[in-house]
């Protein structure tokens, strides 16, 4: 795992609307999301970071082993990289991201489970 990855302050984070994982403003905008970066392309865009992740979530996950991890298969997280991710995150991708990637065949569950 890289530490490029890892929270340098509790302060402004982030949580990616696809995946979940936390990081913050700026780490999105120069690293993009170590897990969704082909898909969303945040990296150098701040238009589509604020748009594909929240400041609004609930609870951290620290995730060292994905493919042991019990919480990993429940926050449907195992395929991801090693990181830190929120347990839910407020908001939903916008439309047009939504649908181009159910064109790629990736399939969109919102993490946002304030509306259940």
């Amino acid at each position: 795992m890289s530490l490029d990855s890892v929270p340098k302050d509790m302060r402004g984070l982030r949580a990616c609307k696809l995946c979940s994982m936390v990081k913050s403003f700026d780490q999105f905008l120069y690293g993009g999301c170590d897990n969704c970066e082909r898909f969303l392309k945040m990296k150098g865009n701040r238009e589509v970071v604020q748009e594909c992740t929240s400041s609004n979530f609930n609870g951290v996950i620290a995730m060292m082993s994905p493919e042991d991890s019990w919480v990993a298969r429940w926050q449907r997280i195992e395929k991801c990289v090693k990181g830190c991710y929120a347990v839910s995150v407020t908001g939903e991708l916008p439309q047009d991201i939504i649908d181009n990637l159910e064109g790629k065949g990736i399939p969109y569950r919102s993490r946002d489970t304030s509306k259940q």
